[in-house]
């Protein structure tokens, strides 16, 4: 029996009971809470709370069109939305399972037969379906909010590093880390609960390329993991913005240059650093640093869906949490600074 062609066939079988469940049992307006905010941001294409979700935002606009012209029906579509994306996550989730399975279950040195075909996919089918229907995935897919989209994001990725994995010896297999690494800059649009796959990520890289593992090289690994995670969560979305904010003070306050001039040498710099960082690394044939960078780009483009705050910001909508029309108020926005801060290990303060 094909395995290819049954786990394909019956994955998008899950994924398409569990979408069509999930559109018949939709809000047919509005949960209470923050999806009213998110339906109302991205009808209008405005400014929700920090630190935003552009995003997601914009690819529940498309949803939005369905209700052709219908405001009533507006709120409806952008909830089946959430149902698709989270039949998706059904579809990722199923082929991950047995992807897992065929792992546990099957040796290449010998075929495939039929009980352990029906073993695979029986636990691709229970799986997929049991999460489907648990209360805490069910309530986000029926629902406009960003975790059906997050979950997506999540899924997305894990299948994609598996995809990685069985194909890791083979030419042009880091290709995947790069399909990785851009859906973590887009997941960035969405929700910050992708970052948490980064761990495993390495985990996984590092089983993979290390014959001998010892308890030092996995504790190695994890802090690896959990360093790209902090790169990516501080270096990334805050201090990345930082650092053009301070690059534009300066260029404006010392050098007496126009607004924006010290952001616009800023990237210049950025992308400029990247360009030489590649041509370096393929000149003196660093795969891994090549892998690297690239990577780093594709997270900044995915990233890059948060220009759509700034644009919609300076366009004064109806909906303009913190206002960030420029770059302060933007990192102001992103840091969440308007929140009190509280001790992590103590509690409140009091």
């Amino acid at each position: 029996m094909n395995y290819t062609k049954v786990n394909n066939m019956l994955g998008w079988l899950c994924a398409i009971m569990a979408t069509v469940v999930f559109i018949l049992t939709a809000e047919r307006t509005t949960s209470w809470w923050d999806t009213g905010e998110f339906i109302a941001s991205a009808y209008k294409l405005q400014i929700v709370h920090q630190p935003g979700a552009p995003l997601f935002l914009m690819l529940q606009n498309i949803f939005s069109n369905f209700a052709l012209g219908n405001v009533s029906q507006v709120a409806f579509w952008m909830n089946v939305g959430s149902a698709v994306c989270s039949g998706l996550t059904v579809l990722f989730l199923f082929w991950t399972i047995t992807a897992l399975a065929k792992k546990i279950t099957y040796s290449d040195n010998r075929p495939l037969d039929r009980n352990q075909l029906i073993k695979i996919m029986g636990a691709g089918v229970v799986g997929s379906l049991a999460y489907s229907f648990s209360d805490t995935f069910w309530y986000s897919a029926v629902e406009s909010e960003v975790y059906a989209m997050s979950s997506l994001c999540t899924a997305a990725v894990f299948w994609s590093i598996l995809k990685w994995e069985v194909r890791a010896n083979k030419p042009q297999a880091d290709r995947w880390l790069i399909v990785i690494a851009y859906i973590i800059g887009l997941s960035i649009g969405v929700h910050l609960l992708n970052l948490l796959v980064i761990p495993a990520i390495a985990l996984i890289i590092y089983f993979k390329k290390t014959e001998r593992t010892t308890f030092w090289g996995i504790s190695k690994a994890m802090l690896i993991g959990f360093g790209v995670l902090a790169l990516i969560l501080w270096g990334v979305i805050q201090y990345l913005i930082k650092f053009a904010a301070k690059f534009d003070l300066f260029f404006v306050n010392t050098l007496g240059l126009g607004f924006g001039s010290g952001i616009l040498v800023f990237v210049v710099l950025i992308i400029g650093t990247l360009i030489y960082g590649i041509h370096y690394s393929i000149k003196k044939g660093k795969a891994a640093l090549n892998t690297a960078i690239l990577a780093t780009c594709f997270i900044l483009l995915g990233y890059s869906s948060f220009t759509m705050v700034l644009i919609r910001a300076n366009a004064n909508p109806s909906l303009n949490n913190n206002d960030p029309e420029n770059i302060f108020s933007f990192l102001g926005y992103l840091s969440r600074e308007q929140y009190e801060s509280e001790t992590v290990n103590k509690g409140p303060i009091l």
